[in-house]
């Protein structure tokens, strides 16, 4: 019932001077013009009216509270995993481009036209090209490379890193995953004829009054409060998961499902244009750092370290250095 006046103390709070400690002065104003509440009861018997509603109201308050800021902390962290899953896909794609582009500079070396010295000992030439590394695609493994004993019988991943089955295909990134399901009928159906049950670990998807489609325990558990499901042109039943684990990828989506190979899962190609700021710049210095590494050339960090060290030896030419040793 109380609800009912809450936009008259809204406007109340809003036109005071004094916010709540206002609305305060003005509802205990309005007790002393227009009731008997000072005279009517004893002083105690006020005051004790005052604290019991205090007390009802304080636990609720402080619960939804405490609520929103459960809340903000998961979207917060909902946000910051996504950042992060952007970034390794965004690393990913660089460190498999360098390494395509590597492989393929060493092709076009090899191919290029022979010189006289060449034509004099093609022989030579062919076993030096045979002795060059094939190029290989990550995520692709080598076709002659003999499959491990436990992928063996296992799907190999669509272009969504998912897998194509009779009844369904499903893709994934590593931290959705995204359900086509046709309804295989003739004609479009509604959304009222739809059935879908999204549980932390269980997923039903089907039509009213049918056997289900798709029916079982998911790979692993989902948020459930972020997933999604829509009807596309009355045909296709469209199911969005957002996993709890975003540094996995799913063998299948539900248990007793076939199962895909993920060694051949092949991360998509992000964009250093297609991030936020402050994803661009993580992705940005780790890149940075890596070619560093690999280079044999200090990181940011150690940079910054040095930097840092140079100054303060600046700052103290009175203390000798030249025996120290510094990592």
């Amino acid at each position: 019932m109380s609800e009912n006046f809450d936009n008259i103390f809204l406007s109340v709070a809003q036109n005071t001077e004094d916010g709540i400690r206002g609305l305060l002065d003005a509802f205990f104003g309005f007790l002393s013009r227009r009731t008997d509440f000072y005279f009517g009861a004893t002083e105690k018997e006020a005051k004790r009216m005052v604290m019991e509603a205090f007390a009802k109201h304080k636990d609720a308050a402080l619960s939804r509270h405490e609520k929103e800021r459960e809340e903000l902390r998961e979207r917060e962290e909902r946000e910051r995993r996504r950042r992060s899953e952007r970034a390794k896909e965004a690393i990913d794609a660089n460190v498999r481009t360098h390494t395509n582009g590597t492989t393929e500079s060493a092709e076009s070396t090899t191919d290029k036209p022979a010189t006289s010295m060449e034509t004099e000992a093609p022989n030579k030439r062919e076993l030096e090209k045979s002795d060059l590394p094939k190029p290989v695609k990550l995520g692709e493994g080598d076709p002659d490379e003999e499959e491990d004993e436990n992928d063996k019988g296992k799907l190999r991943p669509n272009e969504g890193n998912g897998g194509d089955l009779p009844n369904y295909r499903w893709y994934q990134t590593l931290g959705e995953v995204d359900i086509k399901i046709p309804t295989k009928l003739p004609h479009p159906v509604k959304c009222r004829d739809v059935v879908v049950e999204i549980s932390r670990r269980k997923l039903k998807v089907g039509l009213r009054n049918q056997p289900p489609i798709l029916c079982g325990d998911l790979y692993n558990e989902v948020k459930v409060e972020e997933c999604s499901w829509t009807l596309e042109d009355g045909l296709t039943i469209s199911v969005s998961l957002e996993k709890v684990n975003k540094m996995e990828w799913w063998t299948r989506v539900c248990v007793g499902e076939p199962e895909i190979n993920t060694r051949k899962v092949q991360p998509e190609n992000s964009k250093l244009s297609d991030l936020d700021g402050e994803t661009r710049s993580m992705v940005e210095k780790m890149m940075y750092d890596q070619r560093q590494r690999e280079m044999g050339l200090p990181t940011s960090e150690d940079q910054k370290k040095q930097e840092m060290l140079k100054k303060f030896m600046a700052a103290h030419p009175e203390m000798d250095f030249s025996k120290c040793k510094f990592s």
